[in-house]
C-alpha cells in the first residue's frame, strides 16, 4: 500500500493519503429536516419553529465524512442504501466533496432515500425520527458485492452501524474472518436486545453506544451491569459508553477508564444542537486509531470531536484535522 503522509508538528500525528481505504462504515444516509424550537411539545400540545435547517445526515455518511475530515480524500468509505432520486444525487456529491469513498452506496428504484425529522430545543437536546427507507434494503448478499466487498478487504477499521440485523451479522461475520477491527454501534438496532444481536457482538472488538443504547441493548439500568451482560457474551470486547456532557467511559476484562467531559463554553462556544455528536465522536476515534493513538487517547479525541460538535447547527459538524488540533492544544492550556 502506497502511503503520503505528513505532520504540521509533534503533537499531530500523520495524515494520510493512499490509494486503499483506511476505514469502512456500514450505515445509513439520510437527509435530515431540522426543527429548531424553545421547548418540546407535550402529546396534543402545540409549539412555534423558529427555524428550518436542512443539511446531510444519517450516521454511516457522519461518521465516515468525520473520520475523511481527519484522515484525508479516500480513506473512509460509507456503505449503504440510497434510492434513485434527486436526494440521492445530492447526498453522493456532498459525500465525495467530503472526500467520502461512495463505491459502496447501493442504488434502488423501488424505494426513496432515507430522511431524519429532527426536533432540537433551545438548550441543544433533540428528538429524532427516522424514516430509514433505502437504509433498510442493504442486504445480507450485497455484502458479497464486488465494490462493498472489496473496501471491507481494504479497511483497516470496519464500523457497523443501523443497517437490519441480517446485514449487521453478515458483515461482522465476514470483518472478523478477515482479521479487521470491528467496532460495532448498534443505535436504533439496540432495540433488538442481546440476544438478537448477541453473533454480531462476539464478532466485534468495540462496541460504542451512548448510555440510552447501553441500557435499551442490554435493559440493565446500571452500567456496570451492562458492562458485564457484554462481557458474558464476548469476554474481550471493549465497550465505550458516550455520556454526553460528562464525557466517556471505556470498559473491558481489566476494569473501565473515564474520559473526562469537555465544557464548551471553556472556547467561547454555547451548544445548540446534539444531533451528530456521537457520530463525531466515533468517527474521530476511528480515525485516531489509525493514526496509531491509543484507545484511551483516540476517545479523548473523539470526546473533544463530539462536544465541539454540539455548538454547531449542522448534523455533520465535526472537526477539521487543523481545528481538531488546535482545540486539543487550547485544552492543554
Amino acid at each position: 500500500m502506497r502511503l503520503s503522509c505528513t505532520a504540521s508538528d509533534t503533537n499531530l500525528r500523520v495524515r494520510c493519503s493512499s490509494k486503499l481505504v483506511s476505514l469502512a462504515v456500514l450505515g445509513s444516509v439520510n437527509w435530515d429536516i431540522n426543527l429548531f424550537i424553545d421547548r418540546f411539545a407535550e402529546v396534543g400540545a402545540e409549539v412555534s419553529v423558529k427555524q428550518i435547517l436542512e443539511v446531510p445526515g444519517g450516521k454511516g455518511g457522519n461518521v465516515a465524512v468525520a473520520a475523511a475530515r481527519i484522515l484525508g480524500s479516500k480513506q473512509a468509505a460509507v456503505i449503504g442504501g440510497l434510492g434513485r432520486d434527486e436526494l440521492a444525487q445530492v447526498q453522493i456529491k456532498i459525500l465525495k466533496q467530503e472526500g467520502v469513498e461512495t463505491s459502496g452506496l447501493k442504488r434502488m428504484s423501488e424505494v426513496i432515500s432515507g430522511r431524519a425529522y429532527i426536533v432540537i430545543d433551545r438548550n441543544g437536546g433533540k428528538m429524532i425520527h427516522t424514516l430509514f427507507k433505502a437504509n433498510l434494503r442493504l442486504n445480507p448478499d450485497d455484502i458479497e458485492d464486488p465494490h462493498i466487498s472489496r473496501l471491507i478487504k481494504q479497511a483497516q477499521i470496519i464500523v457497523i452501524i443501523d443497517p437490519k440485523k441480517e446485514t449487521i451479522i453478515r458483515a461482522s461475520e465476514m470483518s472478523k474472518s478477515l482479521g479487521k477491527t470491528v467496532i460495532f454501534s448498534p443505535a436504533t438496532r439496540c432495540s433488538e436486545g442481546l440476544k438478537e444481536l448477541g453473533e454480531a457482538i462476539r464478532n466485534s472488538d468495540y462496541i460504542v453506544v451512548n448510555r440510552f443504547e447501553l441500557k435499551c441493548l442490554t435493559g440493565k439500568e446500571k452500567i456496570v451491569d451492562a458492562k458485564n451482560a457484554l462481557l458474558e457474551i464476548n469476554p474481550d470486547v471493549k465497550i465505550i459508553a458516550t455520556l454526553g456532557k460528562k464525557g466517556a467511559v471505556m470498559m473491558h476484562k481489566h476494569g473501565q477508564n473515564k474520559i473526562q467531559g469537555v465544557d464548551p463554553s471553556r472556547f467561547g462556544l454555547k451548544v445548540v444542537n446534539t444531533t451528530g455528536c456521537g457520530d463525531a465522536f466515533l468517527g474521530v476515534f476511528c480515525a485516531s486509531k489509525i493514526q496509531g493513538y491509543s484507545d484511551e487517547e483516540s476517545a479523548r479525541r473523539g470526546n473533544l470531536a463530539g462536544a465541539v460538535k454540539a455548538t454547531r447547527q449542522e448534523t455533520r459538524g465535526s472537526l477539521t484535522a487543523e481545528e481538531l488540533e488546535s482545540y486539543l492544544k487550547m485544552l492543554q492550556q
